[in-house]
């Protein structure tokens, strides 16, 4: 089936997108918010974009209401967030952490969230999510004819489960299967990595 994209309704453009461009990783973010509570939200329009400096982007839509996400506020504010990639175990949590609460209610207590303080970190993490990343904001810009903020972050520092860890040749190799992350799909739809297999890359 030929589908001319400009036959279609943003928010029918938007479904197709979600549903064949997978998997997604989801950055489940971390922020705080203007009365000292913490946001948290998951966001599948997200991914790496450069090495040097480590920059990740964020696409974040409106509220049904038109206004500015919660995160989108507090990054614009604070500049400093964690993103987490949550294990399949928290698929249930990340699902709840997407609903709109108001302004300064804190998806982490409505969850029972527990977290972890790290050492020179201004923001805890999320216990249990095997990968967090202290990021700061990079850059903030608005695209799109239905407006999202497109919104760079650069990482200052990581943390990976050390169960995921080992080293060979001296180089320290991070098992996916063992961080097994949540992935997003189209829809309602999640899943997990499946069966990992490698190829060696041609020279």
């Amino acid at each position: 089936m030929n589908l001319d994209l400009s036959d279609f309704s943003s928010t029918a453009i938007y479904h197709l997108m979600t549903q064949t461009i997978i998997p997604r990783p989801i950055a489940w973010v971390l922020t705080e918010n203007q009365n000292s509570t913490l946001n948290l939200a998951p966001f599948s329009y997200f991914n790496a974009v450069c090495s040097d400096p480590p920059l990740m982007m964020l696409s974040i839509g409106k509220k049904p209401n038109g206004e500015a996400k919660d995160t989108v506020t507090n990054l614009e504010v604070g500049k400093s967030c964690v993103v987490h990639i949550a294990h399949t175990s928290q698929a249930d949590l990340v699902s709840a952490t997407a609903a709109t609460l108001d302004y300064g209610h804190s998806e982490v207590t409505e969850n029972g969230l527990s977290l972890i303080e790290q050492d020179q970190w201004p923001l805890p993490r999320i216990a249990g999510a095997p990968i967090a990343y202290l990021c700061e904001v990079h850059s903030v810009s608005e695209i799109g004819n239905t407006p999202q903020q497109l919104i760079f972050v650069e990482a200052k520092a990581l943390w990976v489960d050390d169960n995921a860890i080992s080293e060979k040749n001296g180089r320290q190799i991070i098992d996916a299967n063992t961080l097994n992350p949540l992935a997003r799909l189209g829809a309602n739809q999640y899943a997990d990595l499946g069966s990992v297999f490698s190829k060696v890359r041609p020279k």
